[in-house]
């Protein structure tokens, strides 16, 4: 079964950027997605992307993060500028919908 593994979080200022990779082997032809959990709320998605590169946003995060894959290397990128402090939380990969196991995910917090 496909185990994801997320990296590249860490703690920034408001207004910072951070890029997590999501290597994923076996997601080749899935819709992946990146999804985040906030301390206390449920798990959400916030952008997703099919094999073709055919992308998709929360409002939450449009406009300030881009997801992009490789393919070849089966990993998924969030790349996340503009941040704030509302989008501290754990952020994980998984397809969509989520059928792979979950990672351990990577936290991102975002001082004010």
């Amino acid at each position: 079964q496909v185990q994801p593994v997320e990296s590249g979080g860490g703690l920034v200022q408001t207004g910072g950027s951070l890029r997590l990779s999501c290597a994923a082997s076996g997601s080749a032809f899935s819709i992946m997605g990146w999804y985040r959990q906030a301390p206390g709320k449920e798990r959400e998605l916030v952008a997703t992307i099919t094999r073709g590169g055919s992308t998709h946003y929360a409002d939450s995060v449009k406009g300030r993060f881009t997801i992009s894959r490789d393919n070849a290397k089966t990993t998924v990128y969030l790349q996340m500028n503009s941040l704030k402090p509302e989008d501290t939380g754990v952020y994980y990969c998984n397809s969509d919908p989520s059928s792979f196991r979950w990672g351990q995910g990577t936290q991102v917090t975002v001082s004010s």
